[in-house]
């Protein structure tokens, strides 16, 4: 188990946040950062710019049919979720963020351990974590709920670890809902995908033995995540399981990140000060449920799983 306090703000996080409230700044570096990122991709045989034309190329006509069917027109975004992320000036609620989340996960992924291919390092994060499920869930649960779930990709390996499972995955973003919902047609899968808040889910009380987050709680203000666990909380049922894979803010990675890179990657990510920050482990317990299981599942990643009371 590895300890999971949060640090403070250091100084180079407050410099960085000062050159990203003065706009001109803040624009050139999300591009800088956009840009490194497609290269870096293309270098490592990520075809990025193709991969993501590729899913395009359907037409807008198509994508926007399929968009209305899954998107609940009811919903209101909570502002933290109306912000630019990952240099997307719109953030997740546009084509272009939708299809090009594939190609950056197994580019961001790539060269976690040094000897993982182009895709093989985004499947060994997902199966790292995984692992530890099956570690320290002792019976397979039936019914898993994803939350923050994305194009499905964590969705679609919680089914391939769990295939008698129902697995339900839950989005904010219509346009990644439907990309998630293309790729089961493909695949000839069975899953439910739900346009909703992580923090206001519809479901009712102890619906889940499983609810899992991959990937979210980096990109939430505190309070965001704190509703979120609490939501988790009453989704599950006696005795059912919370699962957290994210981001490490005390792996010795982030720690040693090049001035410039971390630069860029604040430029992308509006709440990784607020994340790093997060006494996870206390935020989990406050929501109600036992002292988490923690553990780092990758050299720049951590993994929390809990019970209900």
């Amino acid at each position: 188990m590895t300890s999971a306090a949060a640090p403070s703000i250091g100084l180079a996080s407050r410099l960085v946040n000062g050159a990203l409230a003065i706009a001109p700044i803040a624009n050139l570096l999300k591009h800088q950062a956009r840009s490194m990122m497609i290269k870096r991709a293309e270098s490592i045989g990520v075809q990025w710019t193709q991969d993501a034309q590729t899913l395009r190329s359907r037409g807008e006509d198509t994508w926007q049919t399929e968009l209305a069917q899954i998107q609940n027109p009811n919903l209101t975004y909570p502002n933290y979720y109306l912000q630019p992320f990952h240099a997307y000036n719109t953030g997740n609620l546009s084509w272009e963020a939708a299809t090009e989340v594939e190609v950056a996960a197994y580019a961001a992924h790539a060269r976690i351990w040094s000897d993982a291919g182009s895709k093989a390092g985004d499947a060994r994060l997902r199966e790292s974590f995984h692992t530890r499920l099956k570690q320290q869930i002792p019976t397979d649960p039936q019914t898993i709920l994803d939350l923050g779930c994305s194009v499905g990709m964590s969705t679609f390996a919680l089914q391939d670890t769990y295939p008698n499972a129902a697995v339900t995955g839950l989005d904010l973003s219509p346009y990644f809902l439907a990309i998630a919902q293309y790729r089961t047609q493909q695949t000839q899968r069975s899953l439910q995908w739900v346009h909703a808040a992580a923090e206001a889910t519809p479901f009712p009380d102890q619906s889940f033995d499983l609810v899992s987050t991959c990937l979210m709680l980096h990109e939430l203000p505190q309070h965001a995540t704190q509703a979120i666990l609490q939501e988790a909380h009453r989704l599950l049922k006696p005795g059912g399981h919370l699962a957290i894979m994210d981001m490490n803010p005390q792996s010795d990675v982030f720690a040693t990140l090049p001035p410039y890179v971390f630069t860029l990657l604040k430029s992308t990510e509006p709440y990784l000060d607020e994340y790093f920050t997060l006494d996870l482990q206390q935020s989990i317990i406050n929501s109600g449920f036992n002292p988490p299981f923690i553990d780092g599942n990758s050299p720049r990643h951590r993994t929390f799983i809990a019970t209900t009371h």
